[in-house]
């Protein structure tokens, strides 16, 4: 793949920073289109854009660091967890809504395209690089990362609990599952399918639900084809089970509620 675009002797632009670059101007672009189409201001915009990238990355690297056990890779340059980026950043919206006063769900459903565009974007980002892949497979679509994070091999997916023939060499680069691919076509489709959804009148919260729904079941799904070392709970990841609650919180909100909302013009 390419995980590096340009290089000035030790300083490097590698594509995955470009691509999360990327996903936060468009996410937020995206973002602040929506907030004004249900009449939220541009300084509340702003500030929201702002906290959304700010906490997306401390809480990806957070998430990171307690899921290896180890507070030295806050400081590392790899490691950032998408669920770490979407608490982190919710969390860090929810003091700004707070702050300002703003409408909690209505913010929700504004931010949840951008959201999903953003993970579009990001996950693109983990391909460039070889991060992220799946489980090896001899199927056409199958994509080998030599030079991946790590590259792999057939060591390195044995080290991430994968299993491989044991006759096959350690050094072998092996295809795998484009899992990174899977994730970005089905968070483009989340995209569409909120932006129809926030066009009209619906009830509040309702869009967020969805996005929560799409989102955990896409993900539930892919962690079984995920190149993966913390199947804690059996055959199923940490992010598995964060993906059953996720379903359960959007069903909730997803369901008909009374008030409901509108963009400006509806």
């Amino acid at each position: 793949m390419f995980p590096t675009l340009l290089k000035f002797g030790s300083f490097e632009i590698t594509t995955f920073g470009v691509m999360m670059f990327l996903a936060f101007m468009v996410g937020g672009w995206v973002l602040t289109k929506q907030l004004r189409k249900y009449g939220i201001d541009e300084e509340a915009a702003s500030s929201i854009v702002m906290a959304a990238a700010i906490g997306g990355i401390l809480g990806a690297k957070i998430y990171y660091a307690i899921l290896f056990r180890d507070w030295r890779l806050l400081f590392d340059r790899a490691g950032l967890v998408w669920y770490g980026g979407l608490i982190g950043g919710a969390a860090a919206v929810s003091w700004v809504i707070v702050r300002r006063r703003i409408d909690f769900w209505t913010t929700a459903d504004a931010a949840a395209p951008g959201l999903a565009i953003g993970y579009a974007l990001g996950r693109i980002g983990c391909f460039l690089v070889g991060d992220d892949y799946g489980s090896p497979t001899d199927a056409w679509f199958g994509i080998a990362f030599p030079k991946g994070a790590p590259p792999t091999t057939a060591q390195s997916l044995r080290e991430f609990g994968v299993t491989v023939d044991p006759s096959i060499t350690s050094d072998t680069v092996l295809r795998v599952h484009p899992t990174q691919i899977y994730e970005s076509g089905a968070a483009l489709i989340m995209f569409f399918v909120l932006m129809r959804m926030n066009a009209r009148p619906h009830s509040r919260g309702r869009t967020f639900g969805l996005f929560l729904i799409l989102l955990g079941i896409e993900r539930f799904f892919v962690e079984f084809v995920r190149a993966k070392d913390d199947r804690f709970f059996g055959p199923f990841t940490v992010a598995q089970i964060i993906s059953v609650i996720l379903v359960a919180v959007g069903a909730w909100l997803a369901a008909p509620r009374q008030r409901t909302i509108a963009p400006v013009g509806v």
